[in-house]
């Protein structure tokens, strides 16, 4: 079966980058399958690209290669890994941006990439994608072993998303994603509200009452709070943009309020 190679990157589309490391993995494996998670994490924003991952990952077939780029240390002392779990390959820089995704699904062995033999010939201090990253995605796709890239680690680094406070009838989180069309993704999962207690939230000096199933149970252009798609609470506006309506940002603090009151526990 073919393994297929999907790439997280900060690249943008306007710049030839994500051109190039397509590129590098071609030459290596021509027939490789090549899909886009996302080239528009935002600049130098591992968290942001972990949660990326994280989100999008686990929906593909097992065997799957998850290469991430979002490498503001790129030329530095950090390490270029490779993280086997599972059910997957992650490659990327060892600065936190692949450990979400490969923490969920199990972590196997870490190892550091040191064999240049599966690296390009020439390998820039400034983009580890192209000369690194996607041609050690290209060789292991051919069925290269991960053993064969460099040495086992102990450990790896980690990132966390920021943690919610529960105090008494009160959740409080932040927002931590904002994505395309302008809903605002907390911190507060969807197993942290308790069923049959009604809540108050409220973000930016907005209050809005009750977490609801969908976006259209808001009145057009106006704001609703429901558990999205990633499986996180978010702040929407129907058929609009929260983070321009409201003025949302990430980092912005959410407070959920139990209406009852009844104790909120996890």
């Amino acid at each position: 079966m073919q393994r297929i190679i999907t790439l997280t990157t900060d690249f943008g589309l306007r710049d030839p980058y994500q051109g190039a490391m397509k590129g590098a993995i071609l030459s290596v494996n021509p027939a490789a399958a090549i899909i886009d998670i996302s080239h528009l994490v935002a600049s130098a924003n591992v968290l942001e690209g972990a949660f990326v991952m994280h989100f999008a990952c686990p929906y593909f077939p097992d065997g799957s290669i998850h290469v991430g780029v979002v490498d503001p240390g790129v030329g530095s002392e950090r390490k270029a890994i490779l993280v086997e779990t599972k059910r997957y390959l992650f490659i990327g820089p060892d600065n936190g941006l692949v450990s979400l995704a490969a923490k969920d699904d199990g972590i196997k062995r870490v190892i550091e990439l040191e064999n240049a033999r599966y690296f390009r010939t020439e390998v820039s201090d400034t983009f580890h994608g192209r000369d690194i990253f996607g041609p050690v995605a290209a060789h292991l796709s051919l069925g290269v072993d991960p053993a064969e890239l460099g040495r086992p680690l102990d450990n790896m680094t980690g990132l966390d998303l920021p943690g919610t406070e529960i105090d008494g009838s009160e959740i409080k989180g932040e927002i931590i994603y904002i994505d395309t069309f302008g809903n605002a993704v907390t911190n507060i999962r969807r197993d942290e509200i308790r069923n049959g207690v009604d809540f108050e939230i409220s973000v930016k000096g907005i209050k809005l009452i009750g977490v609801k199933r969908t976006y259209s149970m808001a009145g057009k252009g106006s704001p609703v709070a429901l558990i999205g798609s990633t499986g996180f609470l978010e702040v929407a506006v129907n058929n609009g943009s929260a983070a321009q309506a409201l003025g949302i940002r990430v980092g912005d603090k959410v407070t959920l309020r139990a209406i009852a009151p009844r104790v909120i526990d996890r």
